[in-house]
C-alpha cells in the first residue's frame, strides 16, 4: 500500500509539474490504434526497449501482453530482461536514488499516464503524442534536450536516434503591441534512423500501447456497453408495448 501511494504521488507530481510548465503549443491529435494488434505489438516493443529503462509500469504484468497476440515464448525471448519473470510487473531497473540525482526527480510510473495526463488541450494520448514529437536540441539544459510541450523537462530525448536532432524555427510577430516569437516548424540538424513519417507512426504505436496499458479491457468494455444499451432499448420497446396492451381496455 505504501508503495502504491508513493507511486501515485510521484505521478501526480509529474502531472502537476507538466501542467504548470505547459507551453502554448497545441496538442496534435493522436492516432487511436488500440484495436490494431500489429501497432500495439510494436508499441510494446518500443516501450520495453526505450521507456522501461527508467520508467516502470508497476500495475502491468508481462504475461498480460499475451492479450496482444504475443506468445509467452516471444515475451521471454524479446521483451524480458534476464532477471525478470513472465508473471512479474514491469519494473524499471534504474536505482531511484541515482535517477533523482541525474534527473532531479524519480521518473514516474507510466501505467496510467495516458489516462491521467488529459487536459484542456486534449486527451492524455494527444499530449503524449505531441510531447514525444517535440524534443529539440538545447545545449543550455543539463540533458542537452528541451521540449516544446513541456519546457525545461528533465527527461532526455530517448528516441533521438530514431528521430534525429532538430531545432524549432520561430517567426517574430506583433501581438497586442508587443513583439513575440511564434513557433513555425522544424529544422532537421541530423537525420535519424527513421523518416519523419516513420517516426510519427512509431510514436503513434507507442502512444496506442500506453492507451491500451492504462485500461487493457477498454475495447471489451465498449463492445459490451454497446450491446447492453441495445438490450435496454429493446427492453424499453417491449415494456412500452406491454404497458399499452395492459391498459388498452381501461377507460
Amino acid at each position: 500500500m505504501k508503495k502504491l501511494i508513493l507511486t501515485l504521488i510521484a505521478a501526480l507530481g509529474f502531472i502537476a509539474g507538466a501542467q504548470a510548465q505547459e507551453a502554448g503549443v497545441p496538442w496534435d491529435k493522436a492516432p487511436n490504434r488500440t484495436n490494431d494488434l500489429t501497432s500495439l505489438q510494436n508499441g510494446a516493443k518500443l516501450f520495453v526497449n526505450y521507456c522501461l529503462n527508467c520508467h516502470s509500469a508497476a500495475f502491468m504484468r508481462y504475461n498480460r501482453l499475451e492479450d496482444l497476440g504475443i506468445s509467452e515464448q516471444q515475451i521471454k525471448d524479446n521483451l524480458l530482461f534476464t532477471t525478470d519473470k513472465i508473471g512479474e510487473t514491469m519494473k524499471a531497473n534504474i536505482d531511484p536514488k541515482q535517477a533523482k540525482e541525474w534527473f532531479g526527480a524519480v521518473p514516474p510510473d507510466l501505467t496510467l499516464v495516458a489516462r491521467s495526463r488529459a487536459g484542456h488541450g486534449g486527451t492524455g494520448a494527444d499530449y503524449l503524442y505531441t510531447y514525444l514529437r517535440t524534443f529539440y536540441r538545447d545545449d543550455t539544459k543539463a540533458t542537452g534536450w528541451n521540449n516544446l510541450a513541456f519546457p525545461s523537462v528533465a527527461m532526455p530525448h530517448v528516441l533521438w536516434e530514431l528521430q534525429g536532432e532538430r531545432r524549432p524555427i520561430y517567426e517574430k510577430m506583433e501581438e497586442h503591441g508587443e513583439e513575440v516569437e511564434v513557433f513555425k516548424g522544424w529544422e532537421q540538424l541530423t537525420p535519424g534512423k527513421m523518416t519523419p513519417l516513420q517516426y510519427d507512426q512509431a510514436v503513434g504505436d507507442l502512444v496506442s500501447y500506453l492507451q491500451w496499458m492504462a485500461e487493457p479491457a477498454q475495447n471489451t468494455r465498449i463492445r459490451v456497453g454497446v450491446w447492453v444499451l441495445l438490450f435496454l432499448v429493446m427492453g424499453v420497446v417491449f415494456v412500452w408495448r406491454l404497458n399499452a396492451a395492459y391498459w388498452k381496455d381501461v377507460k
